[in-house]
């Protein structure tokens, strides 16, 4: 099965505040475009994707996470992520009704593609699944089959909502870098410390970050 990942990103402008302590306003836009390109490089990467989507009015991300293979819908319906997920979801069934669709965080700096075709090898076992993310609160990935709406629950809680949905839990290990989104300073140095990608390791270049 070949899948469509479907990836959201705010304007870089309004991402990511809970890096402020780590990042400056000046910094985090450049940092923010960063984990979305080193996310759909490696999403790009997988055996196992067919395409990705990105969800966004962001001109500038648009723009640069184009130039790498990724298709840009404008990010137009109610605003929300969930709603940005319905949507990208959408658009991409409007040309192939059948395709198999996972939504995929952009904040996913350290993803490599062997682990995400490990997770996408297991979501095909299932109408619809979901990877919980590394604090085992959140969801970092949320997948659903031919012919199965995506329903995404994103948000606080989203690991205990994606199951009550009737999503199957993906129990899987050795898929770390698949579960390490970005929020805070201590996930940016998780992250670093599994290994991230070339762009967010030349945005990270210049700042301090205490435990590194």
């Amino acid at each position: 099965m070949l899948w469509t990942l479907v990836i959201p990103l705010k304007p870089l402008s309004r991402a990511k505040s809970r890096l402020a302590d780590t990042a400056g306003d000046g910094v985090r836009p450049g940092l923010v475009l960063a984990f979305a390109q080193d996310t759909v490089a490696a999403g790009l990467a997988c055996a196992g994707v067919r395409d990705v989507v990105v969800v966004t009015d962001d001109q500038v991300a648009g723009r640069e996470l184009s130039a790498l293979g990724a298709r840009i819908v404008p990010d137009a319906p109610a605003p929300g992520l969930n709603a940005a997920l319905a949507h990208g979801a959408e658009a991409v069934r409007l040309a192939r009704p059948s395709a198999a669709v996972a939504a995929l965080n952009a904040d996913l700096p350290a993803l490599r593609a062997a682990e995400l075709e490990q997770v996408l090898t297991a979501a095909a076992e299932f109408p619809r699944s979901f990877l919980a993310d590394a604090a085992g609160v959140g969801t970092t990935l949320l997948a659903a089959g031919a012919d199965r709406e995506l329903r995404p629950g994103f948000g606080p809680g989203s690991r205990t909502r994606h199951r009550a949905s009737g999503a199957g839990e993906l129990l899987l290990g050795g898929v770390d870098s698949v579960r390490q989104d970005v929020d805070t300073g201590e996930d940016l140095r998780a992250a670093l410390t599994l290994g991230v990608g070339p762009y967010t390791t030349a945005a990270c270049a210049n700042l301090l970050i205490p435990g590194l």
